[in-house]
């Protein structure tokens, strides 16, 4: 007996049909629409400059075209949204829900309204359309990109009469970049807007740019001349998970420091150290021999920008039993206690 498909059983998990009839398409690379943490080309969207990425290594290279972090803003009053999107891949994981790694979701009003996802798993690659249902209204939206997909188009439909408004801006001028693992990616979120960059974005109204890059975050000098020359109100360095021993990261920690500091000597850094199930030795090592020797010899040379924060109590309130989906990678309850302390950490010292 062949099995049935589990949208054909429940009802509920099964995408809404696209909606065109009545609606305009907007190419959301155009006014009023506002794109942030990305880039565009002909081959879709991306994170770096392409020429440094591919300086960097093989891995950044092929992670830049993974979209985390990107951002879409505008203002509207129509009820419905459709969302057509062309991915030339799709990343298909054992750990991670494809609504995450491959979907979009969407904010009103600071309020979560719903997912853009494909009528089914096999039908992701490709272009596929989604649509939603919206509160009533004028609403600022937010829509964040797949957290581990490349994207090559994005086109937003609404109701033929609606009104179409630039959205609101973020509250600094410029954004806070986050250097990192594939934590700093996104894994393994159920869906975009739950990633701790993308949470304190919403949460803080802060535009991010996310280059975290799974298994390839090992403080590169290309990476290091790269971020340094982005404008940025603060960088978070969350430069731990990828180093593969200790040594290697005593031997570039540091060093990676002081190379951004000499570009950028005003700009607010903030040092996060490990946040996992397994409290070993080597964790212990990493958290407070090399991480916090790189802060505490920066504050000995009288550096006043820069923040140590320490990731082995994240997980203090949601528990370490409840907030990864292996040991390693939050899940979203493990994420928004990535977003809990983070974001009081740079509200309370006014980053």
């Amino acid at each position: 007996m062949k099995m049935k498909r589990i949208e054909e059983i429940d009802k509920n998990f099964k995408a809404s049909a696209p909606v065109f009839d009545g609606m305009r398409t907007y190419d959301i690379l155009k006014s009023p629409f506002s794109l942030y943490g990305l880039k565009s080309d002909s081959d879709g969207f991306f994170r770096m400059d392409k020429n440094v990425a591919d300086t960097v290594s093989e891995g950044v290279s092929g992670l830049n075209y993974n979209t985390s972090g990107g951002c879409l803003r505008f203002r509207t009053d129509s009820r419905d949204i459709t969302l057509t999107a062309h991915l030339p891949d799709v990343c298909l994981m054992n750990h991670m829900p494809l609504t995450g790694s491959s979907s979009f979701d969407i904010y009103c009003n600071g309020s979560f309204c719903g997912v853009f996802r494909a009528p089914s798993a096999e039908k992701y690659k490709g272009v596929w359309s989604s649509s939603l249902r919206l509160p009533e209204g004028m609403k600022d939206v937010m829509i964040f990109f797949p957290l581990y997909n490349n994207v090559k188009e994005v086109f937003v439909s609404l109701e033929e009469k609606a009104a179409v408004l630039e959205g609101d801006s973020f509250c600094e001028s410029k954004p806070i970049v986050f250097y990192g693992s594939s934590i700093t990616q996104g894994g393994c979120a159920s869906r975009p807007g739950n990633a701790y960059p993308n949470l304190i974005s919403r949460k803080l109204n802060r535009e991010i740019l996310n280059l975290g890059f799974s298994g390839s975050c090992k403080a590169e000098y290309e990476m290091c001349e790269y971020i340094a020359c982005v404008p940025m109100s603060l960088l978070v360095l969350d430069y731990d998970h990828n180093a593969p021993t200790p040594e290697f990261l005593e031997a570039t920690h540091e060093r990676f420091f002081r190379q951004f500091r000499n570009k950028c000597p005003d700009t607010p850094v903030v040092m996060i150290s490990v946040a996992d199930c397994c409290f070993g030795e080597e964790d212990a090592r990493r958290r407070k021999e090399i991480i916090k020797r790189t802060y505490e010899n920066a504050k000995a040379n009288g550096d006043r920008n820069v923040y140590f924060l320490d990731g082995q109590r994240f997980y203090d309130e949601t528990g370490l039993d409840n907030s990864t989906v292996d040991t390693c990678h939050p899940n979203d309850l493990g994420f928004f206690a990535f977003y809990k302390n983070i974001s009081k950490f740079i509200k309370e010292n006014d980053l």
